[in-house]
């Protein structure tokens, strides 16, 4: 086996995998019964599907300089999307969003 060959692979099974955890993700926002869970299971597929993606990618990348902007992208992913679902939590707690049954009493 050739070494293009074992990158195609790795690069194919993360592209697939990354795929496969944002359709999940997709599924679960659809489904999930209320505003949090939603928005926690939206954050993880974002962040998780969007960096192995991302790194499916950076195997298949031409030169050193798409596979900078590459990384560089997936470190802004993985700053900003559980920043962004915090903030999103947050304000949707101080609007009075509830939440769900049985973590009333937790902190």
């Amino acid at each position: 086996m050739s070494l293009s060959l074992l990158t195609d692979i790795a690069s194919g099974a993360l592209l697939l995998a990354g795929c496969l955890l944002v359709v999940s993700g997709a599924v679960g926002l659809l489904r999930l019964p209320d505003f949090y869970t939603r928005t926690h299971a939206g954050s993880l597929t974002d962040a998780a599907g969007a960096t192995l993606l991302l790194l499916g990618l950076l195997l298949q990348a031409d030169g050193w300089q798409s596979a900078v902007r590459l990384v560089l992208i997936m470190l802004f992913l993985l700053v900003t999307s559980p920043t962004a679902a915090h903030a999103l939590a947050q304000a949707a707690r101080r609007d009075g969003e509830r939440l769900p049954a049985g973590d009333e009493g937790r902190h």
